[in-house]
This record gives C-alpha cells, structure tokens and sequence, in this order.
C-alpha cells in the first residue's frame, strides 16, 4: 500500500506545476514517482528547468530527458518536490535518510513552494522514532559524536556495504538517535552550532505543503 500512497502523493504534487517554472527535484523512493510523472510532463511538451538534488536525482532526470539547471545560475526556484522520513503536525521534518540532506537543504532553502510528498507512515505525533541525520566533515567526525552525545544523542556512523557511506559531497553522515525530540526547533539551533557539522536533517519551518497518501486518498496539509 506505501508504494501506491507515495504514487498517489507525487501525481498530486506535480499538478502544482506550471509552465516555465525552475523545479527542485527531490532524492528518494517517494520523490522517484514525481520525477517519473514530470518526466512524462516534458515529454508532453512542457517547458520547465529542473534542479536536482542529488547525483542520483540528476541521472534519473538526465534519463528522462528532463533539462537540467545549474543552481548557481538561478535566484530563486519555483516550486521542490521531495520526500521526508517523518513530519509532524506543525509540517517540520526529518529529513536525509538517503543521504541528500545538504544538497536537499540548499534547494528548499531557495525555493518559494516546498512541496512534501509521504506516505501515511511518514506521518508522526513527534519527530525522533527516525535517527536524525547529520552530515559531518569527516575530520571532525568523532569529535561531533562526543558532542551529540552531550545532547543525548547516540551517533552511528552510517555504513552501506561494508564501508563507511560519503555523501555527494564526499562527507560523513552521523544517524542521530535522540529519542522522541520534544522541541525539534531547539535541537535545530543545537546542531547549527557544532563545529564540524556540515547540515543536518531536521528541517524546521521550510515546507510549504505535506501531500500525504493515506489508502486511496490524498491528504494535503499547509502551514
């Protein structure tokens, strides 16, 4: 059912686009339905740039035919559609499950619509039962463990197949398990101050709207 409610989610999503915009395209299982759906879009002829947000994002894009942006040569991006491991009532998340949380970050950063798209699982009372991804200089790694530790955060470094996982930027990611978090924005402004922390994935008052397939129906939430 996940997999038809993610669908769901992304075919909704995508009805928010219009022609000519500059599109964030988000990283992840949920965010692969939506890219598939505008990649079906431009081959119906409509114009739109795409910026993506990870490698993976940009192959998938490049495959479909789906023309490319380069970040740096936009001020502003229309609307971003991607993908959350968890979101709460007030629409904050955690984010970077699939290791795109920076690139992802600096896209919702400059983006005037963040569209979120999740199924119903992503759904939560408080964010936390989700480890909390923070991206870390690989040199400062276990000097940020200790200090999340300080914060009651127990740090494992992520591994995938064997070896340590580096992200796009060729850094760590530390998956963060704080326990159910009671003030997510508070905890935000913890992260930001640590030395050595590249981004982390609790992102706090940056999305717009939550699409969320629940069964058969779509769900939309808005701040």
């Amino acid at each position: 059912m996940n997999e038809q409610e993610k669908k769901n989610a992304a075919l909704k999503a995508v009805t928010y686009i219009k022609e000519g915009q500059i599109i964030g395209l988000g990283t992840g299982s949920t965010a692969y339905f939506a890219i598939q759906s505008v990649g079906e879009m431009v081959k119906e002829g409509l114009t739109i740039k795409a910026i993506p947000t990870s490698e993976e994002t940009k192959k998938m894009a490049a495959a479909l035919a789906i023309p490319l942006a380069d970040i740096n040569e936009v001020t502003a991006i229309d609307i971003t559609i991607d993908g959350a491991d968890e979101f709460d009532s007030k629409l904050q998340l955690i984010k970077g499950g699939g290791g795109a949380l920076l690139r992802e970050k600096i896209v919702a950063s400059i983006t005037q619509q963040q569209i979120i798209i999740a199924d119903s699982s992503k759904q939560v009372e408080k964010l936390g039962a989700f480890k909390v991804p923070v991206e870390v200089i690989p040199f400062a790694s276990n000097a940020v463990a200790r200090k999340l530790s300080a914060l009651n955060g127990r740090a494992v470094l992520r591994n995938r197949n064997g070896q340590v996982y580096l992200t796009d930027q060729h850094n760590y990611i530390l998956d963060v398990d704080f326990g159910l978090i009671d003030d997510p924005a508070a905890l935000a402004k913890e992260l930001d101050h640590i030395t050595g922390v590249v981004e982390h994935g609790l992102f706090i008052d940056l999305a717009s709207m939550v699409i969320c397939g629940k069964g058969n129906v779509v769900t939309i939430y808005q701040r």
